[in-house]
């Protein structure tokens, strides 16, 4: 006998990981970090199930165009 699938476990995403994701490189050991942790973490993100609220994606959209396109298009997926 089989077990069944296990369902992934939920995550709430901030708009501080979208912004680490998709920001430009740093030259602040600290937020290289933080943007280092982010990708790999992001690269395994199937194994979670994603979730954003309407306050994290007006938070993204705001500031520069640019940036805010590249954070908008992240969390689109």
């Amino acid at each position: 006998m089989t077990s069944p699938p296990t369902a992934r476990p939920r995550v709430y995403l901030e708009t501080s990981v979208l912004s680490y994701l998709t920001a430009w490189p740093s030259r602040d050991v600290v937020r290289i970090a933080h943007q280092q942790i982010t990708a790999e973490w992001w690269a395994r993100r199937e194994a979670f199930e994603l979730f954003v609220s309407d306050v994290v994606l007006d938070e993204v959209r705001r500031g520069d165009a640019a940036a805010a396109e590249r954070r908008v298009e992240a969390s689109a997926g």
